[in-house]
């Protein structure tokens, strides 16, 4: 009788462990918004949690994938370079943690999938102030036997290409980021150890601590977006302040000017002493 109670106690355990991880994952919420954009090579992703944001990504990506094809010996084999554009009508999933979070896309009946993984700082994680999240690791999982991006004849079979350990993106905790400039990522393929590159461009992410639904925290602009910005600015800074300096000079010179002319004026010829006094 203990036996079987045991194991009814287990069974009840056991579903309502089931429900409570059903439960978690019928909460998890992911929006295709990539049609908001006026840019046609845009992409817009959320993932809600709980009926809240907690990763929102906008981006434009493209990414550059060698392959190789039969040679014309028939013996050989030749490499080629394909360049897929992440399509509007991305399959979206992903998972939101305190301290990690990822994306993942995948189009074509997922014979594509870009999986994009951020973290927080683990350092003194009881502290917001002071902590950083990054995008730490990037996976690219794709088919050259699919004939949409590649030639007929190429070398099958399914590769992944991956970045390990990177620092990509490192923002302050609890706020978004924005680059407008092309990023480059290197990515190293299964496929005879072949580089694939992946490139970013006007890039706002945030995944994690969302302070408002669908409404991305202040921006952590990059160092290239600053540096673009600065020079742009710095020809306005250096007009106003020489048209301020210029006025300044004029402004002495009309003063002085004033002054010296209310004042006897002393003839240089000295001649003309005779007809002073």
């Amino acid at each position: 009788m203990d036996i079987l109670g045991g194991a009814s106690i287990l069974g009840l355990q056991l579903l309502l462990l089931l429900y409570t991880i059903g439960s978690n994952v019928a909460e998890q919420e992911v929006e295709n918004l990539s049609g908001l954009s006026s840019n046609p090579e845009k992409n817009i992703f959320a993932i809600r949690e709980n009926g809240t944001t907690c990763l929102m990504a906008e981006f434009s990506a493209r990414i550059l994938v060698p392959y190789e094809v039969p040679s014309s010996n028939e013996v050989d084999w030749d490499t080629e370079e394909s360049t897929i554009q992440l399509p509007r009508d991305t399959e979206i999933k992903g998972k939101c943690w305190n301290n990690e979070s990822e994306l993942h896309l995948s189009w074509l009946d997922k014979a594509y999938t870009l999986k994009l993984f951020f973290v927080k700082d683990v350092q003194d994680s009881t502290k917001s102030s002071g902590r950083n999240w990054k995008m730490n690791k990037i996976q690219f999982l794709y088919d050259p036997s699919e004939p949409t991006y590649f030639k007929n004849g190429a070398r099958p079979g399914k590769q992944t290409a991956t970045s390990h350990h990177l620092s990509l993106m490192t923002t302050p905790v609890g706020m978004s980021y924005e680059c407008e400039a092309t990023e480059k990522v290197s990515l190293t393929s299964t496929d005879q150890k072949k580089t694939v590159v992946l490139y970013l461009s006007e890039v706002h992410m945030q995944p994690f601590d969302l302070k408002s639904d669908f409404v991305y925290s202040e921006e952590y602009k990059c160092l290239t977006d600053q540096r673009k910005q600065l020079e742009e600015t710095l020809p306005l800074i250096l007009g106003l302040t020489l048209g301020v300096a210029i006025v300044i000079i004029l402004a002495v010179y009309h003063v002085h000017h004033k002054m010296t002319a209310n004042q006897v004026q002393i003839p240089r010829d000295r001649s003309l002493y005779k007809h002073m006094g």
